[in-house]
């Protein structure tokens, strides 16, 4: 569950006033504070971290996963902090507002990001594709391991589902994995792991 501040600022604002602790993004000009996740959803996002990282570091990618840094579309009186997202480090020099508040804003950027789904769903599945299509971000993974997306965005019976968005052309194409599927990743192809690998983590 999110709760929002209704008072329009800008981004320039949002990250003066951001303080040190809680988690907030900004949502066209509305300040978010993001509720603290449940055990469930940090051992999900946990264990996808660990999975990820020693995929990049077996393959000797210039990536890295940082804490807490913020994704902003071009233009647009927003930025976000999503559960993983993956850095390209090379192209860190062309980021105009990395080094100061830790924020990226170019697809160039951003090989791979992942929202763990919670109450505030329709923002996975409806406003960050959107914004992470035009920022140009190659791959976007929606892991909703309880099932709590709109029917026409997993499915009837709902059931836990991993979409993966990938850019085609400028424009997202979706691929689902569920139950024992084998996750098809662009920016991992040899990831070998499965839906519920990601759904319960060991």
């Amino acid at each position: 569950m999110t709760q929002t501040l209704r008072q329009l600022v800008t981004f320039e604002e949002f990250v003066r006033w951001k303080p040190d602790s809680g988690r907030y993004e900004l949502h066209d000009g509305v300040i978010v504070e993001v509720s603290q996740p449940t055990g469930d959803h940090e051992e999900v996002t946990g264990s996808l971290v660990t999975k990820l990282a020693v995929k990049y570091a077996r393959l000797q990618l210039p990536y890295f996963i940082p804490k807490t840094a913020l994704v902003k579309p071009p233009e647009n009186e927003s930025a976000y902090s999503p559960d993983v997202v993956i850095l390209n480090r090379l192209n860190l020099v062309n980021e105009p507002l990395w080094k100061k508040e830790s924020t990226v804003t170019q697809g160039a950027s951003i090989p791979l990001i992942v929202e763990v789904v919670s109450t505030n769903w329709r923002d996975d599945y409806l406003t960050k594709a959107g914004k992470y299509e035009e920022i140009g971000i190659p791959e976007y993974w929606i892991v909703d391991y309880l099932a709590l997306g709109g029917r026409r965005f997993i499915g009837n019976p709902k059931q836990p589902t991993i979409s993966i968005y990938s850019l085609v052309e400028g424009e997202y194409q979706v691929t689902q994995f569920r139950n024992g599927d084998l996750i098809t990743s662009p920016t991992f192809p040899e990831l070998n792991l499965t839906a519920e690998q990601v759904f319960q983590p060991t």
